[in-house]
């Protein structure tokens, strides 16, 4: 007889054989509970997401920011000849070079957060970055800083991004478009920050100096925020692959990398050339700089109110606007402010307003990739996106440097101003295409579900069960076989190939639906 204290004398007549199998079932529950695994993809939407949110500020204005304000160590190389016999060209890959290893290294970064967890990926760039910081600062050949300040700082910028940019998304739900967007507002209050602060060291201290205080700053800022960040990849089962190349047979995700290289390069070149561009239409290096650090200011108060708003209007929809904004701000303000009457005030206008979706990528990516693959996919995903990135943020600036008219009167920047319009435009046109194949794929999982819910329907009248009600409708209703939901036709999606039928992709491109 097995021991039980909860059978008593009057249950004596059970046998041992009779106990055995209750028993040996409650271990298979027991064991059955412990072994499958438990997934919370539904995020908090607030709480301690917050504080992570926090830590995104900082680490991006430690990151992002600190890269932006690179226009003011150009100005200086060019202005002082610092080291000799370097092109203007080279400098101009510094710059793009920085951006491009952090996209780079992102597969690595992955990687390592997989084996090792976050907090290693992101003390690791705490350290790249601190060491380029620091070694910039010693640097007396051009091949010595081109490895600190772009390749080394490249390193520190991704293992740092990419440990911090899947995490926001883990954390909110309704919210995580603003919170989103709060996070990526760091970049551009690092930017307009660092503008003038590098400025100001450089011309009290010099330049060594200036690299020595950012790599301090740098490094306890960033070592900070990086300890109290939390990810949740355990809750969301998260899969951290470094290249998941199944995710390219998606041709969503072709369209959303598409948008990526459109937007970055035309970001690229409006972020660097814009001082470049007030010195040629005869402004001075300080209003230069002026105009840059207004530029950054106009990313950091616009990022929080694109996030607002995506979480009102739809994700995709404010991305595909935005976008296609930003192409028609730079012909209508950008292009004509070298004929204007007061070509500065036009510029700091155009800065502020066009900083303020010049950057929308940034900070739309994650939640679109998430609304694109979801939470499992999106760190395999963003790391594909960063790699595929690399060659138009490494080129976008000598692009724009060799479409100069160099030799003219007036007009100089004309081709670059042209190209980044069109760069801007083409991007908004191809995630429309993302936006149009996402309306499909809501109607066509509405028609899926639907038409489940009516064959457990019919399943239980077979076996005489009352039929619930679908959609208001009683038991035994003709709306059985209408098949009607949110005013789209039952059957008009058969298959989720046929969302990219043209029509039918044209027709969802221009329905109003908030994706």
């Amino acid at each position: 007889m097995v021991n039980n204290p909860r059978i008593g004398p009057e249950n004596s007549q059970y046998t041992e054989t009779q106990m055995e199998p209750a028993s040996e079932q409650t271990v298979d529950i027991e064991e059955s509970s412990i072994t499958l695994p438990k997934l919370d993809d539904s995020p908090p939407d607030g709480g301690y997401g917050w504080v992570c949110v926090t830590c995104n500020v900082f680490i991006n204005a430690h990151t992002w920011g600190i890269n932006s304000s690179y226009g003011v160590f150009l100005s200086y190389y060019l202005n002082n000849n610092y080291f000799p016999n370097t092109s203007a060209l080279t400098y101009a890959f510094i710059g793009g070079l920085s951006i491009s290893q952090c996209m780079l290294v992102a597969p690595l970064a992955t990687h390592i957060i997989h084996l090792y967890g976050t907090k290693v990926c992101l003390h690791l760039g705490v350290l790249f970055e601190t060491v380029a910081l620091i070694g910039a600062s010693f640097a007396q050949q051009k091949y010595q800083i081109i490895l600190a300040q772009g390749i080394c700082f490249g390193w520190g910028m991704g293992f740092l991004f990419v440990g911090t940019v899947n995490i926001i998304p883990q954390w909110f739900g309704k919210k995580r478009s603003v919170a989103n967007s709060i996070a990526a507002a760091g970049s551009g209050l690092g930017g307009l920050m660092y503008s003038l602060v590098t400025q100001r060291i450089i011309d009290t201290m010099g330049l060594a100096w200036a690299f020595r205080i950012l790599g301090i700053i740098c490094f306890a800022v960033n070592l900070t925020a990086a300890n109290l960040l939390r990810d949740r990849n355990k809750q969301t089962g998260a899969r951290h692959a470094a290249f998941d190349i199944r995710i390219l047979r998606r041709p969503e995700f072709l369209f959303v990398q598409l948008w990526t290289w459109f937007s970055q390069l035309g970001y690229t070149i409006l972020l660097f050339s814009l001082p470049a561009y007030a010195q040629a239409i005869g402004l001075s290096a300080q209003q230069g700089s002026i105009v840059g650090a207004v530029l950054n200011l106009g990313q950091m108060i616009g990022r929080p109110f694109i996030g607002l708003s995506s979480d009102r209007w739809g994700r995709l929809n404010l991305a595909t606007f935005l976008s296609l904004v930003g192409g028609l701000l730079c012909i209508a303000f950008w292009i004509p402010a070298e004929v204007a009457p007061a070509p500065m005030g036009l510029l700091c206008f155009f800065a502020i307003v066009g900083g303020t979706v010049a950057g929308v990528f940034w900070t739309t990516i994650a939640p679109v990739a998430a609304e694109v693959l979801g939470l499992q996919d999106l760190p395999a995903g963003l790391s594909l996106t960063w790699v595929l990135m690399a060659p138009a943020t490494t080129f976008a600036e000598p692009i724009a440097l060799e479409l100069r008219r160099e030799h003219a009167h007036s007009w100089i920047y004309l081709p670059p101003q042209v190209f980044t319009a069109v760069m801007y435009i083409a991007s908004g046109l191809s995630l429309w295409v993302v936006r149009g194949w996402k309306v499909g794929q809501l109607e066509w999982q509405a028609t899926k579900d639907r038409e489940d819910a009516m064959a457990a329907q019919r399943a239980r009248s077979l076996i005489g069960e009352k039929p619930a009600a679908i959609d208001g409708q009683g038991p035994g209703s003709q709306g059985l076989d209408t098949g009607t939901h949110d005013g789209a036709e039952t059957g008009s999606i058969v298959t989720k190939e046929d969302i990219w039928r043209l029509p039918i992709l044209l027709k969802n491109m221009v329905a109003w639906k908030v994706v």
